[in-house]
């Protein structure tokens, strides 16, 4: 099964107007096993890619998850990434930023945690929080002191400037990033929550907080849209991936990333003339 995920693309530079992209599409299977073979396939196949990836040591993919509470981003990296290597894959979710991360740039605590070259590194949440979050409630802007700052119009426009401007420095440096928006629906989560509830092994999952958060729904869309049209690149691009089916679109960032890898041409490096010599002398030296 082989997936179009241009479709889920946002094209660098267009506007975003989430009313038009749907939070549901057909699905990509038809039973539940089928699903799971779907998803079997994908996660072999990014394991060998990832072990291509360790062994080159050439370049880094990071991949960043953003969502509404509920759109399914635990659980999306844990069923995606489950097949791999845990010594090449590192996973950072980012809350409220502590009193020292509040002392520096915006950027500062996230840009620490970067996967090394060979490596695939996920933020589960990340510096895109900073025009998220951020701009829906001001007063986080307020609480890290910046000088002479007020979140206007411009304000905006200039953290979107400096993500762009890092993306596109690590991107130079071998780091490719993908990033994908988990498109919920506002009833779609409301059932979530109540299935929540419902389960007591998931009520530490919910809070009143979570709820409190529903009466902002508006002004998070209006905040995506920005973000989205703003910082999505043919470097960098999002992607936003139908999250009311929670099998859908795991296989849609399964097949997203597959096709990250594969533009990367991966292979195992091949020994020089100097290696090749010493591989002889240890041949020798094992057979005594």
């Amino acid at each position: 099964m082989k997936i179009d995920t241009k479709t889920y693309r946002v094209r660098e530079g267009g506007q975003v107007n989430l009313k038009h992209w749907p939070t549901r599409n057909p699905p990509f299977y038809h039973t539940k096993p089928e699903y799971e073979a779907h998803l079997a396939q994908h996660v072999e196949k990014m394991s060998r890619r990832h072990d291509l990836l360790y062994a080159q040591n050439r370049y880094a993919l990071l991949v960043i998850f953003q969502a509404m509470d509920a759109a399914g981003k635990d659980g999306t990296i844990k069923h995606v990434m489950s097949g791999l290597n845990p010594q090449g894959c590192q996973v950072f979710s980012f809350k409220h930023p502590s009193p020292l991360e509040l002392d520096h740039d915006f950027l500062w605590r996230t840009t620490r945690c970067l996967p090394e070259r060979g490596r695939i590194g996920i933020f589960n949440r990340s510096y895109y929080e900073e025009v998220l979050v951020a701009r829906v409630h001001p007063e986080i802007i307020a609480a890290q002191r910046l000088p002479d700052v007020k979140p206007d119009a411009e304000f905006w426009q200039h953290r979107f400037a400096s993500i762009n401007d890092l993306e596109k420095h690590l991107y130079r440096n071998g780091t490719h990033i993908i990033k994908f928006f988990l498109h919920l629906s506002k009833e779609e989560q409301r059932l979530r929550f109540l299935a929540r509830i419902d389960n007591e092994d998931k009520n530490w999952k919910i809070t009143h907080a979570d709820i409190a958060e529903r009466q902002y729904w508006k002004q998070y869309t209006a905040a995506y849209e920005a973000c989205l049209a703003a910082t999505s690149t043919k470097r960098a691009p999002w992607y936003i991936v139908p999250a009311d089916d929670k099998g859908n679109a795991r296989l849609i960032v399964s097949q997203v990333i597959l096709d990250t890898l594969d533009r990367l041409k991966l292979s195992y490096p091949k020994p020089g003339p100097d290696h090749k010599k010493e591989l002889l002398a240890i041949r020798k030296a094992l057979a005594k």
